[in-house]
């Protein structure tokens, strides 16, 4: 993976973490918080139990993005596929970049959440009840499963790896990316929901990803008319 790619992923992830991921996960930090976590746990205890929760989103990301990376190399065995994952990403980013500056809704569509399903509730009940440490990483990995257009469009750039390991290399870096806005927003939920901060960050997020993916569909296009280009060299 190319050095300039790995910091564009941290760069989109950690700016749009705290606008994106903080509207949409970030009830579900604040009712854990609120809940799970006691008054009396010492700071420690309560970092790690953040931590713990963080960490299993990051697993769920990482098995994602193995499964993902793992169908791409079955998939993407010439240039023509290779080609077409990446524009398909590539694309996928623009309209990604052009939904969070309120362009169009196309977020929207894609995060039609399972959150109302009885599983789910029922999990989730059982588990915000829980006061076992272990209980806050399966609900992190919980959390990771609910549709976000963010790990969509990271687990189709994970699947044009080619590679399970670097297919969950990408979504390691994405997740562990979003762990400063998630964690931190017990203590500063008034800063990310009164100011212009979380605006901010949401545009800084969009410009980024729609620059990324036209650099993307670019690569995407180089694939496609360039017969000798290899495979084999990964660039996202």
């Amino acid at each position: 993976m190319e050095a300039i790619s790995i910091i564009t992923i941290i760069s989109i992830a950690f700016l749009g973490s705290f606008g994106h991921c903080v509207g949409m996960c970030g009830g579900i930090v604040i009712a854990y918080s609120s809940t799970k976590i006691k008054n009396d746990w010492t700071k420690k205890v309560q970092a790690l139990a953040h931590l713990l929760y963080s960490f299993g989103r990051i697993s769920t990301y990482m098995i994602l993005g193995a499964l993902f990376g793992l169908v791409g190399g079955v998939v993407t065995f010439d240039n023509t596929t290779s080609g077409i994952f990446l524009l398909i990403t590539g694309f996928m980013m623009i309209l990604v970049g052009l939904s969070l500056l309120g362009k169009i809704k196309f977020l929207t569509i894609l995060e039609h959440s399972c959150s109302k399903s009885p599983l789910y509730q029922n999990t989730f009940k059982a588990l915000l009840g829980s006061q076992s440490l272990f209980s806050f990483y399966l609900l992190g990995m919980l959390n990771g499963l609910l549709p976000c257009g963010f790990v969509y469009v990271f687990a189709i750039t994970a699947a044009s790896t080619g590679s399970a390991f670097w297919g969950a290399f990408v979504m390691f870096i994405f997740g562990l990316s979003t762990v400063p806005a998630l964690f931190s927003l017990g203590f500063f939920v008034g800063l990310f929901k009164q100011s212009n901060l979380r605006d901010l960050f949401i545009k800084l997020a969009s410009i980024l990803v729609i620059a990324f993916g036209f650099y993307i569909g670019y690569l995407g296009y180089e694939y496609l008319v360039d017969p000798t280009k290899s495979i084999l060299s990964c660039h996202i």
